[in-house]
């Protein structure tokens, strides 16, 4: 997840404000945390939200021991101010949801893993994602180091639901924003990366390089090609990059890169990959256009053809998602900002998504019209 810093694309008409509190294990305290829900007169959502008693956004969703599995970022209220990096996305802690079926109602966990117990972590606990191997589970993340850069982490449990114990150190070599792993046979991939506040194109150099404040320093012009996910398989062990990282190629279709000035087609954030009659689905957002937009390639490494849009823009400025098979079934987790109208404090949704005949994925319409 990431911002550059604006309002809701759609603003909220708010006939009233209710507030309600939460039952259950919250950040390291049994306090509760407090829901704002606005009621809007001038949206109609195509879905519910799943989970209300907390925010959370940027949802990875598996299915482990037959059940229903959703990993999402906790956000909170900050007393960061607002800018371009999105330094007020300032979660600290994550919570683990699971679903006994698709259309049942989330169980809340409670803590899973919180900034204070990960050593080389600072503040800034973005979107994770979570992988199972021989019976164990590994919880990805990002997170600011004392230095203010982004690292990926891993932390370790017997149970998927956690808590999860982190490794002492972020993942050797690692860098940005949102980890996001596929698991191909045998072999697991880790896809990861995000531009401006993710801060992938302070990268470019293959070192850590800023040539100054705002996080638009350092991309390409909008005649070269865009920035590129990255990619590498893992470790045996599951807690590092078992080979050098690579980047991926996200291509039109006569061959050509994706250019950086294309923002209705480039990638910002929030890889995720699926496989779908033996073809690799890539979907990602594309940020200040707010499209979750998706290619398909014949390798996990790519390259990805441009193919269109999966999720057209919600409510709010990030669009972030995941894409798991239930029950022979697809479906798309992702959030918006349906309870309390501000950027920074999102709810979890998802809906049903469909794949055509030709492979092709047909368009969803988060908002109604």
């Amino acid at each position: 997840m990431n911002l550059k810093s604006s309002k809701p694309i759609l603003a909220l008409s708010a006939a009233a404000a209710l507030i309600f509190s939460a039952c259950g294990n919250q950040q390291n305290s049994e306090e509760t945390e407090e829901v704002k829900i606005e009621e809007t007169t001038q949206s109609k959502f195509l879905s519910e939200p799943l989970i209300s008693h907390i925010y959370t956004a940027d949802p990875s969703a598996h299915v482990f021991n037959g059940k229903i599995y959703i990993y999402p970022s906790h956000d909170v209220e900050s007393v960061v101010e607002e800018d371009d990096s999105g330094a007020h996305f300032n979660m600290r802690d994550y919570h683990v949801f699971s679903m006994e079926t698709i259309d049942s109602e989330p169980k809340d966990h409670g803590l899973a893993l919180d900034v204070d117990d990960v050593p080389w972590a600072k503040r800034q606990m973005w979107a994770p994602d979570a992988a199972e191997k021989d019976g164990k589970f590994y919880l990805y993340f990002p997170a600011k180091d004392h230095d203010d850069i982004f690292r990926l982490g891993v932390a370790v449990s017997d149970k998927p639901e956690g808590p999860f114990e982190a490794q002492p150190e972020p993942m050797k070599g690692s860098f940005s924003i949102d980890p996001a792993v596929f698991q191909d046979g045998n072999e697991y991939y880790i896809y990861w990366g995000g531009i401006w506040g993710g801060q992938l194109q302070k990268w470019r150099t293959g070192e850590y390089l800023s040539t100054g404040d705002s996080p638009y320093d350092d991309e390409p012009a909008d005649d070269e090609p865009a920035i590129s996910p990255m990619i590498a398989k893992l470790s045996n062990d599951m807690l590092e990059f078992g080979e050098a990282p690579k980047e991926i190629k996200i291509l039109d279709k006569d061959g050509s890169p994706i250019l950086a000035g294309d923002h209705e087609r480039r990638f910002f954030e929030a890889a995720w990959v699926h496989k779908y009659n033996d073809k690799y689905y890539f979907s990602y957002s594309t940020g200040d256009t707010h499209n979750i937009a998706y290619a398909i390639g014949d390798s996990p490494y790519g390259p990805f053809t441009y193919q269109g849009v999966i999720l057209k823009p919600v409510q709010g400025w990030t669009n972030h998602h995941s894409i798991v098979e239930v029950d022979e079934k697809w479906y798309i987790f992702y959030h918006d900002t349906e309870l309390s109208g501000e950027t920074h404090l999102r709810n979890l949704k998802m809906t049903e998504m469909t794949h055509n005949a030709d492979g092709t994925i047909e368009m969803i319409e988060p908002i109604l019209k």
